[in-house]
């Protein structure tokens, strides 16, 4: 019956009343995309890399996290604001994007490109394949598989084969002839929770019983310098995931979530946040992100000082596109007001959770980053989909009685289990 009823759906009914995706074609500026995503207001905001012309590939989708590792990595740290001239097309190629796809809305198999079924355990990994760029110099592996089918089991596919986000046409007859819209595995998960009572029992189960729970792989010590989170967040980028930040208790010899850095909040910070991630520990970041990019002024001074300390001058001008410039003199004043007392308690002091009272206009409501979202092993797989969903987030920390990190449970992992319930028989 789940299938019956996934496979008359079409991918066009997780559409409806979703925006047109906004675009900016690949020989735009990296500055181009920084004020397309911060005039937004979208709280997962994204920019496709696309030439706007009807059927033609997708090639990339930027959001605030790409950029924020884009200028942070090796040769742009000292100059970001050369890497802000860097074209698009540079920006993807040099960060290795992940796949973006398109599917068609309600086309049967009208093209030239067959998805394998999302492998069952034991079995191999299904093929995906290879295309290569007229974009880009040869040879570079294409960004865009176009994968013309239509049912929602398709989209599923598409994700669980590695596709990080589809782009599919809208076909209601109010929209501009060519549009196009994002659909993400949130939108998917969404979707599947809607229908979960066909999903029973597996969707009752627990967590531990369904071995959904991963290691927490990608955490890092809240008193490690930012930077060294970066690679971490590129591979949580990449997987849907996000990063964990954790502190060591000295009596139990045990590691305690103390938040996440994840790029659904970065995507709701400015671009000033890529001078934090150069100048902070990563559990300052965390309460920097909590902020939104207006943090008090004790900090900025804080973060400014470290700049100039690490000769990252370039950062400061990325700090001030968030902030307002200070005066000469302010300015002056600043430098001589972060003491070394003042970094001492930046990098030494507790974790955030305290900066919450004021927020950008951008992000009021959105969930404290260091809130991350918990479960339990024992918790059920329906109970984290809701959990995930409520959230807008794309996974969940698994932890123990004394809030120490046990793993983490993503949502690709729990359609990954839906999708593999569709092949048992009937109970």
């Amino acid at each position: 019956m789940a299938v019956r009823l996934l496979q008359t759906h079409e991918v066009s009914d997780l559409c409806i009343g979703k925006p047109a995706l906004r675009w900016l074609p690949p020989s735009s500026t990296v500055a181009d995309a920084v004020a397309e995503l911060e005039g937004g207001g979208a709280p997962d905001a994204a920019v496709a890399v696309w030439d706007g012309a009807e059927g033609s590939a997708v090639v990339g989708r930027v959001r605030m996290p790409n950029v924020v590792l884009f200028l942070c990595a090796d040769p742009n740290l000292a100059s970001p604001a050369a890497a802000l001239h860097a074209t698009l097309s540079d920006m993807l190629l040099a960060a290795g994007a992940p796949p973006v796809r398109r599917i068609e809305p309600d086309a049967r198999l009208a093209g030239g490109f067959h998805v394998s079924p999302v492998p069952l355990p034991g079995s191999p990994r299904a093929y995906l394949p290879r295309l290569y760029s007229s974009w880009f110099a040869d040879p570079v592996v294409y960004l865009v598989q176009s994968l013309w089918v239509g049912s929602v089991l398709d989209a599923v596919d598409a994700l669980l084969n590695g596709a990080h986000a589809l782009v599919v046409p809208l076909r209601e007859r109010w929209r501009r002839r060519g549009d196009l819209c994002w659909l993400t595995v949130e939108d998917v998960a969404r979707f599947f929770l809607s229908s979960v009572g066909l999903f029973c029992p597996t969707a009752s189960r627990s967590l531990s019983d369904l071995g959904v729970v991963r290691p927490p792989a990608l955490a890092v010590a809240a008193r490690d310098c930012a930077l060294s989170v970066l690679p971490l967040l590129r591979a949580a980028l990449s997987s849907h995931a996000s990063v964990a930040v954790v502190v060591d208790d000295s009596t139990s010899h045990r590691r305690l979530l103390a938040g996440e850095i994840s790029p659904s909040a970065l995507c709701s910070c400015d671009v000033s946040v890529a001078a934090a991630v150069a100048a902070l520990s990563a559990g300052h970041l965390v309460s920097f992100i909590d902020w939104g990019g207006a943090p008090p002024e004790a900090t900025l001074h804080a973060v400014r000082s470290r700049l100039r300390r690490r000769n990252l001058l370039g950062m400061l001008d990325l700090l001030y596109c968030g902030n307002s410039e200070p005066s000469s003199s302010s300015s002056s004043s600043a430098s001589s007001s972060s003491s070394s007392s003042s970094d001492e308690d930046e990098d030494g002091g507790t974790m955030g959770g305290k900066h919450r009272s004021l927020f950008s206009t951008r992000i009021v409501g959105r969930r404290p980053v260091a809130d991350a979202i918990v479960c339990r092993r024992e918790s059920s797989l329906v109970a984290v989909m809701l959990q995930a969903t409520a959230h807008r987030a794309t996974q969940v920390w698994v932890v123990g009685e004394e809030h120490e990190l046990v793993g983490v449970v993503r949502l690709l992992d729990v359609l990954r289990v839906l999708r593999h319930h569709l092949h048992q028989p009937p109970v």
